[in-house]
């Protein structure tokens, strides 16, 4: 089966102009899709990450909030959800367990969000300031329920975790995840789709609304 199968393979190829698989030559070829793959142009960020995340962020239909140090985050998610009329009720992610909430005045649990959780409060593992997305790993620490089920995602970004772009990221991953998370999200804003008449719809398939706290 597999002598007549390498046989239609082959005169396929040479049909349309291909190297059998395995020559030279076809190696050769290989070889040239991947330089040029990785000979695209990268953008270099002199300026200020943290602002280019903002901006780029922004453009996406999240909101952003400074926070001077995590002590803070409590309550400035409790000040953010008051002034959108979003209640108290928010599922936080264990990573965050150690911040005071008790004193924010919102009514937290701490764990995996479920159906009924208005607002998932997470981490970020980076953020990338080419595009204003976030990198989250899933994990004992920080669940993915709680930036995908909730309505509203609030995210902790660490002003030291915004990188210039995606190629960073991974490389950090790459150096100090161990194990690799069973799920890495890439989360661009809030959930939309225009699958409909190229309508956007927000909230498709995931929160209707982003909001970044930038920490530091």
């Amino acid at each position: 089966m597999s002598s007549a199968r390498d046989d239609i393979l082959g005169r396929l190829r040479q049909r349309i102009g291909r190297e059998p698989v395995g020559t030279p030559a076809a190696r050769e070829r290989v070889e040239q899709v991947i330089s040029a793959s990785q000979a695209g142009p990268r953008p270099s960020y002199d300026g200020d990450l943290a602002a280019r995340f903002i901006e780029r962020a922004k453009a996406l239909i999240s909101t952003v909030d400074d926070c001077a140090a995590p002590a803070d985050v409590p309550a400035r998610c409790a000040s953010w959800l008051a002034s959108q009329g979003l209640g108290r009720q928010v599922v936080v992610s264990p990573a965050l367990a150690g911040l005071d909430w008790a004193a924010s005045g919102l009514d937290v649990r701490i764990g995996a969000a479920a159906g009924d959780d208005p607002v998932g409060i997470t981490g970020c593992f980076r953020a990338i300031a080419e595009t204003g997305t976030l990198m989250l790993c899933s994990g004992a620490q920080s669940p993915a329920v709680n930036s995908l089920l909730p309505e509203t995602h609030i995210a902790v970004v660490p002003r030291e975790h915004i990188v210039a772009d995606m190629e960073a990221a991974f490389a950090v991953a790459r150096d100090t995840l161990d194990p690799w998370p069973r799920a890495v999200n890439f989360v661009s804003g809030p959930s939309r789709t225009a699958d409909i008449e190229q309508t956007i719809v927000l909230g498709a398939h995931g929160p209707y609304r982003v909001h970044l706290l930038i920490v530091g």
